[in-house]
C-alpha cells in the first residue's frame, strides 16, 4: 500500500505543471490514490485499536468529500476550477476539526521531526532553484548564487536552532491527548503551512533572480523574494505566540524591515537586493543568539535530557 502510494504521488507530481490544463482530472484521481493509501495504511494500523478506527473512518468520511469535489472540479475550466479546487483543499484539510480526534495516538516527536524533514526538503529545493537559475550565467551570478545560499542558510538557523525543539516539547506536555491532538490539527498547520509557503516564494525569486542579477528585479520577483522572507519570519512570530506564548520581537523587526525594503527593491540591483534580504535575516539571528544565549541553551539542555 505504501509503494502504491509512493507510485500515486509520483504521478500527482508530474501533473502538477499541467493542472490547470489538460491533466487536471488526472491529477486529480491520483491525488484521490494517494488519499486512499493513506487511510487504507491507518485501517491497518487500526486493526486491534477501536477507538484509532473510530477516528480513521471519521477522517475516510471527509477525505472522501473533499476528493470527490476536487475530482468534480476537474471537469470545468479557468477560475472556475480553481474555486471548486480551493474548495475541496480547504474541505480536505479541514476534516481532522470536525471528527472525534480521541482515537489518534499523537506523538510529539514523531510530528515534529515529520515537520523538520518537510522543512529540509522545501529548503533543498530552493537550492535546486539557485542551480536552475544560474543556468543564465556564472560571472555576477556566482556572487549571487553565494548570498541566496545563505539566504537558504538563514532559514534553516531559524526553524532548527531552537523553535522546532521548543514546539516538540511544547506539544508533549498538552495533557489530555485529545486537547494535544487538536491543537496539533489547528494551531500548528496554520503557522507551519507559511513556513513552507514563504520557502517557495523564495525559492521562486532565487531562480529569477540570477537569470538578472546586474538588472532590478520585476516586481513579481521581488515580490517573492523579500515578501517571502517577511513572510517567514512573521509565520516564526504566530508560531512562537500560539504554540510557545512569547512574542519575537526581533523577528517582527526584521519581517517590517523586509516588507519596508520591498517598496524599493524593483528599483535597485537584483545584487543589492539579495544582499539586503540575507543581511536582515542573519541580522536578526545575531541579535537573537546573543540576547536569547540562555533560553536556547535550555531548550536545547532539556532535548539532549530527554534523548538520553
Amino acid at each position: 500500500m505504501l509503494f502504491a502510494a509512493m507510485a500515486a504521488l509520483l504521478v500527482t507530481a508530474l501533473c502538477v505543471p499541467g493542472a490547470f490544463a489538460d491533466l487536471g482530472l488526472t491529477l486529480a484521481l491520483a491525488y484521490g490514490a494517494v488519499r486512499a493509501g493513506h487511510i487504507t495504511l491507518f485501517l491497518l494500523a487500526s486493526r486491534s485499536d477501536p477507538g484509532l478506527r473510530h477516528s480513521v473512518v471519521g477522517l475516510a468520511a471527509s477525505t472522501s468529500i473533499g476528493v470527490a469535489i476536487l475530482v468534480a472540479g476537474a471537469r470545468l475550466d479557468g477560475d472556475a476550477r480553481l474555486a471548486v479546487w480551493a474548495t475541496a483543499l480547504v474541505l480536505d484539510m479541514a476534516g481532522p476539526l470536525f471528527i472525534d480526534t480521541r482515537g489518534w495516538r499523537f506523538v510529539a516527536e514523531h510530528f515534529a521531526e515529520r515537520h523538520g524533514l518537510i522543512m529540509i526538503v522545501a529548503l533543498g529545493e530552493s537550492i535546486v532553484a539557485i542551480g536552475v537559475g544560474a543556468e543564465a550565467g556564472v560571472d555576477a551570478g556566482v556572487v549571487a548564487a553565494a548570498v541566496l545560499i545563505a539566504v537558504t542558510c538563514a532559514f534553516w538557523w531559524a526553524y532548527f536552532d531552537a523553535a522546532a525543539t521548543a514546539a516538540a516539547r511544547w506539544l508533549a506536555e498538552i495533557e489530555p491527548v485529545q486537547a494535544r491532538n487538536e491543537l496539533a490539527a489547528t494551531r500548528t498547520p496554520s503557522c507551519t503551512w507559511p513556513w513552507w509557503g514563504a520557502v517557495v516564494l523564495v525559492a521562486l525569486g532565487m531562480k529569477d533572480t540570477l537569470a538578472s542579477v546586474g538588472d532590478p528585479l520585476r516586481t513579481e520577483t521581488a515580490a517573492a523574494l523579500v515578501g517571502g522572507a517577511a513572510l517567514y519570519l512573521l509565520a516564526h512570530v504566530a508560531f512562537k505566540l500560539r504554540a510557545l506564548a512569547a512574542l519575537s520581537g526581533h523577528r517582527m523587526v526584521g519581517a517590517f524591515l523586509l516588507a519596508a525594503f520591498l517598496l524599493v527593491a524593483p528599483r535597485v540591483d537584483a545584487l543589492v537586493t539579495i544582499t539586503v534580504v540575507a543581511a536582515v535575516l542573519w541580522a536578526v539571528l545575531a541579535v537573537e543568539s546573543v540576547q536569547r544565549r540562555d533560553d536556547r541553551r535550555r531548550i536545547r539542555g532539556a532535548a539532549s535530557s530527554a534523548g538520553a
